[in-house]
């Protein structure tokens, strides 16, 4: 029972790390009908930023997590936002699909070639002397990393819910044409949308850095398991995105610890599937009908 939970932590640890990165998938497609499959970069770019600002600028920590949260927003915020989704929205779906795979390349390629191809070490931020709770052991690290993830989503859903702003986002979400009737700014609150994206991806980057180094390819892996977790909770709620990545995290964790580690990855995209067969607007999801 001690290894259960001690793995239960691990597994909510890693998956609130996937959440937050699978609600940036929710809110880019609820705003503007974008499926961002660069997601992963846009994690792993500002943990090199990071780097950058820590080691090569030497700032201090918070410092340098301000300027990188600054340099995330407006790089992989505004400045897609513009120079892509601007131009290609309204050719439709896919054609910003196909852009963002390429863009995912761009990044992930640059950061080999003009900056290394080897892990770059991050520091760790909360401590990892193990803690005893009752009879499970646990760290510091994988309890401050839920708990930093679950009050940035809750920031966002109060945000969301009690702003003006929020709300505008939510009448751009239900019905962008009506919106815009109404005498709200659509285009701005899409910029706003991808901004926030950017954030919560630099606050991902952060917390999943020190656990697995700074990689150009951990987009990869992390971009696929965040959009398998917003399609399992549900592509168009918040919740449902929660929901799926802690998911994506526990099925994970169980699944390399007792039954192959080797093909950990492949349980997730198990659940995926079985979820797409029987509820394919997503566990918490709201089905959607199309004319």
């Amino acid at each position: 029972m001690t290894d259960v939970l001690q793995l239960f932590v691990a597994g909510v640890s890693i998956g609130a790390i996937y959440a937050l990165a699978a609600i940036g998938f929710v809110l880019l497609w609820q705003t503007s009908n974008t499926i961002n499959f660069a997601q992963g970069e846009f994690v792993v770019l500002p943990a090199f930023v990071m780097v950058l600002f820590l080691t090569v600028f030497r700032l201090p920590f918070a410092a340098a997590f301000v300027a990188t949260l600054l340099v995330s927003t407006l790089l992989l915020g505004l400045l897609v936002k513009k120079v892509l989704v601007d131009r290609l929205l309204r050719a439709g779906v896919l054609p910003l699909v196909i852009a963002t795979i390429g863009l995912s390349m761009l990044i992930r390629y640059s950061l080999q070639q003009f900056w290394t191809p080897l892990a770059l070490p991050f520091p760790a931020i909360f401590s990892r002397v193990p803690i005893r709770l009752g009879g499970v052991i646990v760290s510091p690290e994988e309890l401050m990393n839920v708990l930093t993830a679950a009050l940035v989503i809750g920031a966002l859903q109060l945000f969301i819910r009690r702003t003006k702003l929020g709300w505008a986002m939510q009448a751009v979400a239900q019905n962008r044409g009506l919106a815009s009737v109404l005498g709200i700014n659509v285009s701005r609150l899409v910029a706003l949308t991808f901004m926030l994206n950017a954030a919560l991806t630099a606050v991902a980057a952060i917390l999943i850095a020190p656990v697995y180094l700074v990689k150009y390819d951990l987009g990869i892996g992390l971009g696929l398991k965040a959009f398998y977790a917003a399609i399992i909770g549900g592509f168009n709620q918040i919740r449902g995105a929660l929901l799926g990545g802690l998911l994506v995290g526990l099925v994970e964790t169980y699944s390399a610890a007792y039954i192959s580690n080797q093909f950990r990855d492949a349980f997730a995209l198990v659940i995926l599937i079985g979820v797409l067969l029987f509820k394919p607007e997503g566990l918490w999801g709201v089905r959607e009908e199309w004319a």
